[in-house]
């Protein structure tokens, strides 16, 4: 009798702690402007079913649209997209709670930031409207020094509405963080800076820059998971671009699009990812598409269309894939949900499975350890 008791006991004890494996953090990003949001929420979400639970949210932080969580999970860095008024913020984060404390705040040094990314000494923000990358140190505590680089992007594209300056859109790590990639929508460029991250002044170094497509405004890119290619999403011609990379330097291999060979209306390319097994390849696309587009990675990275997914909503401006690969989330900004869709593995393939989140003007999702 005692020894069944403690098989039980066991089995329980077993049950529980895969439970919790199976429970994940979800950060969300927003705009606080359009509707009644406080700035950034947390959500518990279970990766074995999708299922989602209200953890905690800031107060009145002003347009927190993009975030960066520090690799040990105790902090997370937002941009605060509000024009010339614009700043870089950074918060304590106890992923238990879901609780997140203002620590402080520095200005973004460019107008408009829609991307941030950190490692263990700097943060770097990408801004749209100011055309410029800026480097904040970080302190012991979390906090953010000053900006200790500011470097400013030039020239202009054949699109006059949206190219008329440069329009920095994405700062990213390559897989080795030797180096930062950085798309610039304005210019129509992808730069590539070497990365010194003790540096007290340049800690990003111009190595070498590669054009693309005049008018196609590059957004956003991802790297395969084996780091050798590179996919660029561009916003304004719906092409996806794959490069081959080393050591700094893009060769363009193939180009593709996003868009529907029928599809006729307006539209918007947003965002970027790939699978966590590194075999499919998803990208958002606005405007009267409101669509993902699914695509199979080929050994030779280059890309295998599968189609294209309605994201249910209006305006899916980010999207995150779970980390076991089984629910991709979009966030969209009009319609104010995120929509939660099961990935066939096999196939890549989206599933509606009827969950959303209410949330005010969604527009980043981050994924972090509960």
């Amino acid at each position: 009798m005692r020894n069944s008791f403690a098989v039980v006991l066991l089995i329980l004890i077993f049950s529980s702690v895969q439970a919790q494996k199976n429970k994940l953090n979800l950060l969300v990003g927003t705009y606080t402007q359009s509707c009644d949001s406080k700035g950034i929420y947390v959500y518990e979400f279970d990766s074995r079913i999708g299922d989602f639970s209200f953890k905690n949210a800031t107060e009145k932080v002003i347009n927190p649209s993009y975030l960066s969580v520090s690799k040990d999970n105790n902090f997370v860095y937002s941009v605060n997209e509000f024009g010339a008024e614009s700043a870089v913020s950074s918060f304590r984060y106890n992923s238990t709670s879901g609780k997140l404390a203002l620590i402080n705040k520095q200005s973004s040094k460019g107008a408009d930031p829609c991307y941030i990314i950190n490692d263990e000494k700097n943060v770097i923000v990408a801004t749209y409207s100011g055309g410029t990358i800026s480097v904040f140190g970080k302190n012991n505590d979390g906090s953010l020094a000053e900006a200790k680089q500011v470097i400013q992007h030039y020239g202009k594209g054949s699109n006059t509405q949206r190219q008329e300056g440069p329009h920095v859109h994405m700062v990213h790590f390559t897989p080795d963080q030797k180096f930062v990639l950085s798309n610039d929508l304005g210019n129509d460029k992808v730069y590539s800076y070497a990365y010194n991250p003790n540096a007290e002044q340049t800690v990003l170094e111009l190595k070498d820059s590669v054009s693309v497509q005049s008018g196609s405004g590059p957004r956003h890119l991802t790297f395969s998971k084996n780091g050798k290619f590179v996919y660029l999403l561009q916003e304004l011609n719906g092409a996806l671009t794959v490069f081959s990379y080393f050591n700094g330097i893009l060769t363009k291999i193939d180009e593709t699009t996003i868009l529907a060979k029928d599809f006729k209306g307006t539209f918007s390319s947003a965002d970027i990812h790939i699978s966590p097994d590194g075999k499919f390849l998803y990208a958002s696309n606005r405007g009267e598409a409101n669509d993902i587009t699914i695509f199979k990675i080929l050994k030779s990275g280059k890309l295998l269309l599968k189609g294209q997914t309605s994201t249910l909503g209006k305006g899916p401006r980010n999207f995150a894939i779970d980390p076991t690969g089984n629910f991709l989330l979009v966030a969209h900004q009009y319609t104010n949900d995120i929509v939660i869709f099961k990935r066939n593995k096999t196939t890549g393939a989206l599933m509606d499975i009827g969950k959303k989140i209410a949330l005010c003007s969604p527009v980043c999702l981050v994924f972090t350890k509960n």
